[in-house]
């Protein structure tokens, strides 16, 4: 990941974008001369730049502002870089208030001039085209006529605290893309588009399938009953195939005492995620971040032989993080979540069967919720660690040869795995092309050491175990929204809170229409009878509205021959079919996980 980011930043695209984003700031200081600039990056896909300006911008504006860009790209405007001192920076950004707060973190090697922690001072560079000058490290394009004007777009203004910080001021964030070509410009808007549509939020309303209430707070949700029932059946077939591949399911509180996070580090180096403590007793309680310290304990309980290894302990448990209200994203970035959590424990003899072991499952997994694109992520060891370093390779080497085993595509973080450990994060592509990282898989050289974990071995001696964090689905309110985006709501008929739909076409059709639900919920199947007072159509298109995949019509044939009238979500009449062959196909789309 940190290689396709160095990547991306030396390419032209990046440099087209990053100046971009230059063109698009001198077009707002134009239009409103008494503004303020913060900081304006490329990013994936596009680029955004965060001001204060004396009012909220309209959509004409950004029309305005577009137009403008579009004329300085066609001037041919040259990007000059210059360094200069500290000193000569603050005379030229001195009507610059957020400027001068970089530059002042810049002279004392706190930060660059995008506002991120760096450790050593860097030297202070400008960049200026057509009179406007920003703090930049670039890079840049030559000449703005290597930007294609045609290939350009402000998408939308959002807020955005500036530094990420609430008790500071609110900015105005401007998002654009740019492109080489206009065909790919289109092509983006095309996808962006269909994202819209494919919005959790959205549907999840639509769908009556969760909700966040104001009154209980941000980033907390509200699990509706069609929701939950989806929620039940992910977690049935988890627990399933967990159970049935010899893992063993633990409990563990929501919170636990101070002592316990200090142990594990979380006070240390995770404090600000962490909910401020509560008193009970004389003694501080923290609402759990994590799972893992609690699991230690479990395997620390008793005493383990080397026989008991390999341990692999699952757990679906509900942590609390500190979100800034800015970054909740309905499912997606929550406060209060569920994570799948499981730990391995292992001799070092086991760990290579061990790690094919859990790449597999996890890889079973995410195939039978429909996800057939996956590419891994191996990152490795950095330059601070912890633990032996023969272990890191040993544990690098186990988990590459893994990924080599499996035929995974799959990508070398050099140096960018966690100080604790090496560790393989897996993605999976949805139905658009987005890339959404759900599992990992990830080595702990820390905990067990922080712990006193150990076990006996053969020679009587005692011995570490080596851990290993998995996360599979990620969380599960994380993972329902991405199988909304993915499905677009459409679930897989397994997955369906309701399977099918009986229509009856005139009331007189009810009774037979209760006899065919009885039958089909004794089957095992999630069915309704819609019996409100309505025309059929508006019956079937409300099913379809509704994403159910089957909508049974039954009238006066159907019920004299014993059948049903099969339509399904995607507008296709397959026609009547005896109950029976109903039932048949619905059996193989369920057990197809189709």
């Amino acid at each position: 990941m940190a290689r396709q980011k160095e990547q991306y930043e030396g390419s032209q695209l990046y440099k087209i974008r990053h100046s971009t984003a230059h063109i698009m700031a001198q077009a707002v200081l134009e239009k409103f001369p008494e503004g303020k600039v913060a900081i304006g990056p490329a990013i994936e896909d596009g680029f955004y730049y965060d001001f204060d300006l004396p009012r909220p911008l309209t959509p004409e504006d950004l029309e305005g502002i577009e137009k403008r860009m579009r004329g300085i790209i066609q001037s041919g405007v040259n990007f000059e870089r210059k360094v200069v001192s500290a000193d000569e920076a603050k005379v030229l950004f001195r009507n610059q208030p957020f400027k001068m707060e970089l530059i002042e973190g810049l002279e004392s090697g706190e930060m660059d001039d995008d506002g991120n922690p760096i450790d050593e001072k860097p030297e202070i560079s400008i960049y200026s085209q057509g009179g406007f000058t920003d703090l930049c490290r670039g890079p840049h394009v030559t000449n703005s006529r290597e930007i294609n004007p045609a290939a350009i777009k402000l998408l939308n203004v959002a807020g955005a605290y500036w530094r990420g910080d609430e008790k500071r001021p609110m900015l105005q964030r401007i998002y654009g893309t740019a492109w080489s070509k206009p065909e790919e410009l289109k092509d983006y808007l095309c996808r962006l588009e269909e994202a819209k549509k494919r919005d959790h939020r959205k549907i999840g309303q639509e769908l009556d399938l969760y909700s966040v209430n104001d009154e209980i707070g941000a980033g907390l949700i509200l699990w509706h009953p069609k929701g939950g029932r989806i929620r039940k059946l992910i977690e049935n077939f988890w627990s399933e195939e967990h159970e049935a591949n010899g893992y063993d399911f633990v409990y563990t509180p929501h919170i636990g005492k101070a002592q316990l996070w200090e142990t594990s580090g979380h006070l240390g180096f995770y404090k600000d995620n962490m909910y401020s403590p509560v008193d009970i007793e004389g003694q501080q309680y923290f609402l759990k971040p994590m799972n893992c310290p609690f699991h230690l304990h479990i395997f620390k309980n008793s005493l383990r032989s080397y026989r008991d290894l390999p341990l692999r302990y699952a757990e679906e448990g509900t942590v609390y993080r500190y979100e800034r209200s800015g970054v909740l994203h309905g499912l997606m970035r929550v406060r209060g979540f569920t994570q799948d959590d499981a730990h391995h424990f292992c001799r070092p003899d086991q760990m290579p069967a061990e790690i094919d072991f859990v790449l597999n499952f996890s890889l079973n997994i995410l195939r039978s919720f429909g996800f057939s694109d996956i590419h891994a992520y191996l990152s490795t060891r950095p330059e601070k660690s912890v633990g032996d370093p023969a272990q890191w390779e040993a544990a690098e080497a186990a988990l590459e040869d893994s990924l080599n085993r499996s035929g995974l595509d799959y990508d070398v973080d050099r140096g960018g795995g966690a100080f604790y450990g090496p560790k393989i994060d897996l993605k999976v592509e949805d139905a658009i092309g987005r890339e959404w990282q759900l599992s990992t898989i990830q080595f702990d050289f820390n905990e067990p050491e922080r712990f006193d974990l150990y076990y006996i071995g053969e020679d009587g001696q005692p011995h570490r175990p080596y851990m290993i964090h998995r996360a599979l689905l990620g969380s599960l309110e994380r993972f329902f929204g991405v199988l909304i985006e993915h499905y677009a709501g459409a679930f897989p008929v397994w997955l369906s809170p309701t399977q099918a739909a009986i229509i009856p076409i005139a009331d007189r059709h009810l009774d037979y229409a209760r006899k065919v639900e009885a039958e089909l919920r004794k089957a095992g199947l999630r069915v309704m009878v819609d019996d409100r007072p309505e025309r059929m159509n508006a019956k079937i298109r409300d099913a379809q509205n509704q994403k159910i995949p089957y909508m049974l019509v039954v009238g006066d044939k159907e019920e004299e021959s014993g059948q049903v009238a099969l339509r399904l979500r995607n507008g296709e009449n397959p026609g009547p079919l005896l109950l029976a062959d109903f039932l048949t196909l619905a059996k193989s789309d369920i057990a197809a996980k189709k």
